[in-house]
């Protein structure tokens, strides 16, 4: 969808994160997207770590990308509030490892869940929250173990 289209329609908050996902997060991954689907000032806040700016996430999503060759992010559910200013989703990222976590860059075909919640506003995403089953995808990279015990 054109940016000029989005602002002066009345599109459903969904459909801006499966454009995310669609143009940013599928090859050929259009990072310039960023910049008609975010705010100037959106924030994301990932394993704990809160990155500001649409130019700082552009930055991020570029070199998460060249550490997971192929990235792919698949939705498998996604909702929205009754104001429509929160979306939630979970999907599945895969592709092929490239040094993540700083480990070897060994090519294997990995996949990851996770889960965000994003604040829209203005028919942009503004604001995002992401859990990943990080640790999980950590203990497969180091020892192979699909099924990490947490506790």
């Amino acid at each position: 969808m054109k940016k000029q289209e989005r602002l002066n329609s009345n599109i459903r908050p969904d459909q801006l994160v499966l454009e995310f996902f669609d143009r940013v997060w599928h090859p050929p991954h259009e990072l310039e997207a960023i910049d008609e689907l975010m705010t100037e000032d959106y924030t994301i806040t990932t394993g704990g770590v809160k990155i500001k700016g649409r130019d700082k996430f552009k930055d991020w999503v570029g070199v998460f990308q060249k550490s997971l060759i192929d990235a792919k992010t698949e939705n498998v559910d996604i909702f929205f509030d009754e104001h429509k200013n929160k979306v939630v989703s979970r999907w599945v990222c895969s592709g092929k490892n490239n040094g993540l976590f700083g480990l070897s860059p060994d090519q294997r075909f990995i996949s990851f869940t996770g889960i965000a919640i994003w604040k829209v506003d203005g028919n942009r995403l503004a604001e995002c929250w992401v859990e990943r089953s990080s640790y999980e995808l950590y203990r497969m990279l180091i020892d192979g173990t699909k099924e990490a015990k947490f506790v």
